[in-house]
């Protein structure tokens, strides 16, 4: 879609009307905005050092504020393709409940006002990294990679990758290997997750003239690169497991559920178009949500870790002598 298009597509929206709380809700992306808290939350907990609960939670609730902002902008931005696309187009700014001008002011607002909160109730680092997410998701991937190159949620679920880093820095003041690792899984775990729901809504993406890379690339080629991905997730999950914030606990939550998701790469990869269409797309619908089982799981296995450290200490020691 052109530039010209996507204006006349905006100007086409007209003005908002009947605009309400939970249209205002939606904008915010509740559901990812959720994921966001969850790991960001998890981040913090695995930290070593402690944070006094005021400033933990006041720290979660902006980098929430944050991941809305994100949302908002992202709304905005893409109203022409969402209402187009069918799981989109009743999303408030397609529908007209929100102007897009509203959701620009909106997004923008809560963007500061996140960032700037984030540096008075935790630090600077943690603030430049809220900050560097929210551009990362608003310019480089909605404004540049999702319109532009096959390989948009690639390099674009960096973004989705950030929030345990920001919850440990907010707990620390710095990044380490663990927050690294925290990140590689969820930015592994994004192009298998995102393609397989790609798979089966390829036709809204070719509608919307979004390059997924089932419209670009074909299905047998997203399928393989699914399962290479899957691969390379796989051997990073298992990693967190042997340093400060893993443990007997996470490492059988990565053994269970990397086996599952393996199961579930391997039976999409292994199919073709008409197997797929025959179905309606089962293979691929299980595994996307297999997928987001899999993050919960592999996240909450080292939130228990925090609590477990947090009660008994060093209680893997403890294991190991009985």
């Amino acid at each position: 879609m052109t530039t010209l298009e996507r204006t006349d597509a905006l100007d086409a929206l007209g003005t908002a009307h009947d605009a309400g709380p939970r249209d205002y809700w939606a904008l915010l992306k509740p559901r990812v905005m959720s994921l966001v808290v969850f790991t960001a939350l998890i981040g913090l907990a695995a930290a070593p050092t402690g944070v006094h609960p005021v400033v933990a939670f006041a720290s979660i609730l902006c980098i929430a504020v944050g991941a809305g902002a994100s949302g908002a902008l992202n709304m905005w931005w893409d109203a022409d393709i969402d209402a187009v696309m069918a799981r989109t187009r009743n999303r408030p700014v397609p529908s007209g409940r929100v102007s897009p001008e509203e959701a620009l002011g909106f997004g923008l607002g809560l963007s500061v006002l996140a960032v700037t909160m984030l540096a008075v109730f935790a630090n600077f680092l943690a603030a430049g990294l809220l900050a560097f997410t929210i551009f990362f998701y608003a310019v480089i991937y909605t404004m540049w990679l999702k319109r532009s190159t096959p390989q948009n949620i690639v390099i674009g679920g960096a973004a989705g990758a950030f929030p345990p880093m920001i919850g440990w820095a907010v707990a620390t003041g710095g990044v380490s290997v663990e927050s690294i690792l925290m990140f590689l899984v969820i930015f592994l775990w994004t192009p298998p997750h995102f393609w397989a729901l790609a798979l089966f809504r390829n036709d809204d993406y070719r509608d919307a003239g979004v390059p997924m890379l089932p419209v670009a690339a074909g299905e047998k080629t997203t399928r393989a690169q699914i399962w290479l991905y899957s691969i390379a997730l796989v051997l990073i999950a298992f990693a967190p497991a042997f340093t400060q914030i893993g443990g007997p606990v996470y490492l059988a939550a990565a053994i269970w559920f990397n086996v599952s998701f393996l199961s579930a790469a391997w039976r999409v990869a292994r199919r073709d178009e008409v197997a797929a269409a025959a179905d309606r797309h089962r293979a691929e619908k299980k595994m996307f949500g297999v997928s987001i089982v899999y993050l919960f799981a592999l996240f909450s296995a080292l939130g228990i870790e925090a609590v477990l450290r947090a009660v008994f200490g060093d209680y893997a020691a403890w294991l190991v002598l009985f």
